[in-house]
Order: structure tokens, then sequence, then C-alpha cells
């Protein structure tokens, strides 16, 4: 019987927080998502928005939705507004979900880029651990439900979503510098 055998390394993180997977599986709460991190919105006002888009649902069914990412922690209430005696929220997101694919050819590129900064990533994680160890060690313990899924990458999801984070805020403040 021939052999056949391959060095495979791992190239990359896929993220799956069971909380945002299932708060987004629904398309329409993606697509909300998307609109509430581009501009705060009421429910009427993304009921409007959706039925522009040709997705005709009830408000009580948008207000669902909304209250299903803000459960997951997705979206915030960004501001109330009174007005004739009501009062109507305004929400907004907090985390942006990119469903998106690479172009085939950019493999090369983006290995590249990551080649590239891997030297310098590896030494942001040995100060984050060396900073911050206890706190890892702490967080990834509590992640871990018992002493058999110790084997899991708790540690590697905790500082993913550490890195993610700062990722997030860098572009951020740097878009509000320019």
């Amino acid at each position: 019987m021939a052999e056949f055998t391959s060095d495979v390394t791992v190239e990359d993180i896929a993220v799956r927080d069971t909380n945002v997977s299932s708060a987004v599986d629904e398309p329409v709460r993606a697509m909300i998502l998307d609109m509430l991190a581009e501009a705060e919105h009421s429910v009427a006002d993304i009921d409007a928005e959706l039925a522009e888009r040709g997705y005709d649902r009830t408000r009580n069914t948008v207000r669902h939705h909304v209250n299903e990412l803000r459960d997951a922690g997705l979206v915030e209430v960004a501001r109330l507004e009174e007005r004739n005696g009501a009062t109507t929220k305004y929400y907004r997101a907090n985390t942006i979900v990119l469903s998106y694919a690479l172009p085939e050819d950019a493999r090369a590129d983006v290995a590249g880029m990551a080649d590239a900064i891997a030297p310098e990533v590896a030494d942001l994680v040995g100060t984050l651990e060396s900073e911050h160890g206890e706190t890892i060690d702490r967080i990834v313990g509590e992640m871990a439900p018992c002493e058999h899924c110790r084997n899991q990458k708790y540690r590697t999801y905790l500082l993913s979503t550490v890195f993610r984070r700062a990722f997030v805020a860098g572009v951020v403040r740097r878009d509000d510098e320019e």
C-alpha cells in the first residue's frame, strides 16, 4: 500500500465564539449588525432600512433580532431619546463580524506579510505573558470546564481575542487621527 504524507502546519486561527456565531447565524441579524456598525439606529430605523433592502419583517421580529444581538454582547444601547412621553432606544454595534474570503492568489502575499511581522508578534506575546501572565492563567483556568479539557487551545483563543480587540482599537485610533 502506498503511503502519502505531508507536512501540515497551522497557518491561521478561525475564531468561533459560540455566543457570536449563534447570534449572527440568522442572516438578517448579520445585516442588522452591519447596519449598526455604521450608525446608531432605533428598531423603527432598522425596520425601515430592512424593508428598503427587501426584507419584510414585523417590527416585533426586528426587535427580537436586535435583542438577540444585544444579549450576545454585540450591540448596546447608544442613547435614549424622549419624545411625546415615549422613550426610543438607539442601538450601536460594538463588534464587527467579517465574513469574507481572501482571493486564492493572495495566499503568498498574505503569508509574506505574516512572516514579516511574526517576530514582532512573538515579542508582543512574550511581553503580554510576562506582564499579565497571572491574569491570563486565571482566565484560561476559568474557561476550561474540566480537567480533561485542559489540552484545548484556551490560551490561544484568549491571546487572539486580546490581539483582535487591540487591532480594532488601533485601527479606530488610526482612522480618528487621519
